[in-house]
């Protein structure tokens, strides 16, 4: 993940952590796991660095050792010659190459320390992003199975309040149902006593009369009603004191 990546996840994390007023676990354990896997790119870098740096030193050192066998040869050659001073100058040559491979040896061996050092960090800390990938699914699919729990719950929650409205929608089809019922059966009645004619030419009369019946059964159910209510109001009164 780039450095800008890095921050533009960081502050779309903080802004919905104030907007939830609750960051998301999910969210923080995906962060933590992107910066030490950062982390581990950084040693990984390092390891490169030291790793670069120390060829470099060995292949010079390999050049002076190839100038200390040069000058060597040199310095042989002049004493073959009887050219002492020829000798003396290459072989302060192959002493100052000499000394120069020391301190690049030692420089070489600290290099090779660091270098094994970042190598076991770098094998310790995967070990360990290992382990917090395997603890960060684990713990995010325990949020998300919460988090499923709860959405289930609140469903459950709104079809109670849904089912209370089909019940209703149920009483009132069943005694408009019973309304309708009655009326024909009224007028089965009185088709099979033969005054059917007589009271459809007095239409009025057996309209107000099955009115009045509907309106007496209305204002009974509306009385159970209200002394249901009633009696749930108490009970909620009462469950609070």
């Amino acid at each position: 993940m780039s450095l800008l990546g890095r921050i533009g996840f960081a502050i779309r994390a903080k802004l919905n952590a104030l907007l939830n007023r609750a960051s998301d676990p999910s969210a923080e354990l995906d962060y933590s796991y992107e910066e030490l896997r950062d982390e581990l790119q950084r040693v990984t870098r390092g390891i490169a660095d030291v790793t670069t740096q120390k060829k470099r030193l060995e292949i010079h050192r390999r050049r002076l050792r190839e100038n200390v066998e040069k000058y060597d040869g040199q310095a042989r050659e002049a004493m073959r010659q009887e050219r002492d001073d020829l000798a003396r100058r290459a072989l302060e040559k192959k002493q100052t190459h000499v000394e120069q491979i020391t301190d690049l040896t030692d420089q070489i061996d600290s290099l090779q320390e660091t270098q094994d050092r970042l190598v076991g960090k770098r094998a310790e800390l995967s070990s360990q992003i290992e382990q917090f990938r395997t603890r960060k699914e684990t713990m995010k699919a325990r949020y998300e199975a919460a988090e499923a729990s709860a959405r289930v719950s609140e469903a459950f929650t709104g079809v109670g309040d849904t089912m209370a409205d089909v019940n209703r929608s149920i009483e009132r089809a069943t005694e408009r149902t019973e309304r309708m019922e009655a009326r024909a059966a009224a007028l089965e009645e009185l088709e099979e006593s033969g005054q059917l004619e007589s009271v459809l030419e007095e239409g009025d009369d057996i309209d107000r009369e099955l009115d009045r019946i509907s309106n007496e059964r209305a204002v009974e159910y509306e009385l159970e009603t209200l002394r249901e209510e009633m009696e749930a109001d108490e009970q909620a009164a009462e469950t609070a004191d």
